[in-house]
């Protein structure tokens, strides 16, 4: 579980981040949603520890990563998996390559048991067969698979952020990739936050959904719940997309 306790974050003098609270529950999909410049991806590097925040707390299983020391923040990291907006493969390492970096980089695993543990990855994202080609050589929902594998590498792994999964996907794989992160976040038991503007994720996986306006949080609640929401803000934000309109038209017959 992770809790953002009133955090605060500003840029220039221009407050950014404007006093969020909210509880990331572990198991669950857990997402951070709004529009373009209303601060979603600021708290997702605030609770990553890319940024630190003006003020407030962030708690990894009750751990205060922003007063922990620098050793108490390597053993969070570790951790920590991520999976990125474009996926940040290398394109000089092979896909087993890519996921078994993490494991290269912090562990002193023997190779037999990094190279194991890379092969299960692959496995569980459907990429076994894949394992020597070369990033230019597979599809972009794919590169995503591979990310995922890559970020749930660390056996230590518990927490999970996810930075637009979807971004550049079409709807089939979308969907594909939505149901890959729910399904490891339930087997793995992860505390899993996915940062997304994309309506489809919401409705498909949103079992917790923080929704952000103007660097305050407006909303909070679940996928089954949104569509009751009061909150002018969200309302717009929601039938702003053409897809959401015609969903409440079908579901209101």
């Amino acid at each position: 579980m992770i809790e953002v306790q009133n955090i605060v974050k500003g840029f220039g003098g221009k407050e950014v981040l404007k006093d969020i609270s909210g509880v990331f529950k572990r198991g669950i999909t857990n997402m951070i949603i709004g529009a373009s410049g209303t601060g979603k991806s600021v708290l997702l590097k605030n609770i990553v520890g890319l940024v630190v925040p003006d003020s407030g707390q962030i708690l990894f299983d009750g751990r205060d990563f922003v007063k922990s020391s620098k050793e108490e923040k390597k053993d969070i990291r570790q951790e920590i998996g991520m999976l990125f907006q474009g996926s940040a493969l290398f394109d000089s390492k092979t896909v087993e390559e890519n996921v078994r970096f993490p494991l290269d980089m912090l562990t002193n695993l023997p190779m037999t048991t990094r190279e194991d543990r890379a092969h299960f990855c692959l496995k569980r994202v459907g990429l076994e067969n894949a394992s020597k080609k070369m990033p230019a050589e597979i599809s972009g929902g794919m590169k995503k698979r591979v990310g995922i594998a890559r970020a749930i590498a660390l056996e230590t792994t518990s927490y999970l952020f996810c930075d637009e999964p979807n971004s550049g996907l079409d709807p089939l794989t979308s969907i594909k990739i939505d149901n890959l992160i729910q399904e490891i976040t339930q087997e793995f038991n992860i505390t899993t936050i996915i940062v997304s503007h994309d309506m489809n994720s919401v409705m498909e996986i949103g079992e917790y959904i923080m929704f952000l306006h103007q660097g305050e949080k407006k909303w909070e609640g679940s996928n089954e719940e949104i569509f009751d929401s009061e909150v002018p803000e969200l309302n717009e934000f929601l039938f702003s997309n053409k897809l959401m309109r015609k969903f409440k038209s079908e579901t209101n017959k």
